[in-house]
């Protein structure tokens, strides 16, 4: 790499940090800008890989002297320091796009609105039981790049948000998982779902006939995505409503893997995670083992071992019977659906939030049979009262986990169970899911 070459990173996050150790190893002169403030721990990495950066600022004239720009997922198109960096045709790319060029290892991507974390989890931890020198990077867990520069794993798992696929050109997938597709993020994507449909879709933009595509064959909006599309990977459907010849379904209350003309029969009562989702969730991630010839007894204990990840339908506390539930990571309103789904007992249930443009209609039916009263935790909470103040009777708005904790507890009895489940971004009230889900657990325990 000739060293006169510039590379800008804008975002100095956990994957724009990771992206500027890469490209410093591999020879770049790098400059970091971030339009905000830069944690401390990483603003100590940057100084002591003698990496330059700046904060609060986008100095145009360091930027518009890159070759490639490197650009944090949560940075939209839209912003104006990215419409110059286009106008000068500097090519954008992920830090994915980026990492992906220093790394002979297989690559396993999970996407979807709903289900990726749970999913990317849950594939690391039976790879990982199975011996495999694997790590797991992309929207969890240490950035990528960072991984690509100091470690050397023969298997990467992915996930893979909408943000990271649109810019991502060359870098191809092995193993893609397709979830589901449901509105989100529609801001980003002019209102159009079949924009963010497409950006879903990228996953699979250069796999070729040794790669795999792993997708839902009961949901509607892949199904129709598919139409249309040609898929150079060999396709492996899952479903839980119909057989299907090579992939998964569910049969007498079995899942059934069929690949390699090889069997895999677990019962879904011997799963880690229940819930319908769950079951996709588990069918996608057992597929991907079945690809890589996995031993099925590996698969199954990894399936009944596994540990619900931190912010989705955590199990908090019960205090005098009343069950806490954290699903802060829910941050749109199909998330929230699939938490209220597999709930067993009456809700006490939390909502709220930035709402990106959310339709609550999917959410009545199960907010009639299984909600008692609703809190809602944000600034503007207006729109909830709007969807459900004909069906629940009380409706309550606080401005705190605290508070919202508190007044649930008031509001449910023993047997009850108190669901954080916001179905909306957190960052009117909280720096983000996490900090959310923190702040509640907290309240939890202060009760």
């Amino acid at each position: 790499m000739e060293s006169n070459k510039n590379i800008v990173i804008l975002g100095a996050g956990e994957s724009g940090v990771g992206a500027a150790y890469l490209a410093q190893q591999q020879g770049y002169n790098v400059f970091v800008s971030d339009f905000g403030a830069i944690a401390e721990h990483y603003k100590k990495q940057l100084t002591d890989w003698n990496i330059r950066f700046e904060e609060k600022q986008h100095t145009e004239t360091e930027i518009l002297n890159a070759v490639e720009v490197i650009k944090s997922p949560g940075i939209p198109e839209k912003a104006p320091i990215i419409k110059k960096i286009k106008e000068n045709g500097i090519p954008v790319i992920s830090e994915i796009e980026f990492a992906g060029r220093y790394t002979n290892a297989k690559i396993v991507g999970i996407t979807g609105s709903n289900g990726k974390t749970t999913t990317t989890s849950l594939t690391y931890h039976i790879l990982k039981n199975a011996g495999l020198n694997v790590g797991l990077a992309g929207n969890i867990g240490k950035s990528f790049a960072y991984q690509v520069a100091t470690e050397k794993f023969d298997i990467y798992v992915l996930e893979l948000s909408s943000f990271m696929l649109d810019d991502m050109f060359r870098f191809k997938v092995d193993i893609a998982v397709l979830l589901n597709i449901t509105p989100d993020h529609l801001d980003r994507y002019d209102y159009k779902m079949e924009n963010y449909a497409a950006s879903k879709f990228r996953i699979s933009q250069n796999q070729t006939a040794d790669s795999y595509f792993i997708y839902c064959a009961d949901d509607p909006e892949t199904v129709k995505g598919m139409q249309g599309r040609s898929f150079a990977a060999k396709l492996l459907p899952f479903s839980i409503e119909k057989k299907v010849d090579e992939g998964a379904y569910l049969e007498d209350n079995n899942i059934i893997i069929h690949i390699h003309q090889q069997l895999f029969k677990m019962s879904i009562n011997d799963l880690a995670l229940q819930g319908k989702h769950n079951i996709y969730n588990s069918m996608a991630s057992g597929i991907t083992a079945r690809v890589l010839e996995l031993r099925n007894a590996t698969i199954r204990e990894s399936m009944e071992t596994f540990h619900a990840i931190e912010h989705r339908l955590e199990s908090v506390a019960v205090i005098s019977g009343i069950s806490f539930i954290n699903d802060s990571k829910a941050t749109n309103v199909n998330s929230t659906w699939y938490a209220l789904e597999s709930m067993t007992s009456p809700v006490v249930l939390i909502l709220g939030g930035v709402d990106k443009g959310n339709d609550y209609t999917m959410l009545r039916d199960l907010v009639k049979q299984k909600v008692k009263a609703i809190v809602c935790l944000g600034k503007d909470n207006h729109r909830i009262h709007e969807a459900f103040s004909d069906i629940v009777e009380v409706i309550v708005n606080t401005h705190s986990a605290q508070e919202a904790a508190a007044v649930s507890y008031h509001l449910a009895e023993k047997g009850d169970t108190v669901l954080l489940s916001p179905a909306c971004a957190s960052f009117d009230l909280f720096k983000n899911y996490e900090d959310r889900g923190n702040q509640f657990k907290q309240a939890v325990k202060e009760l």
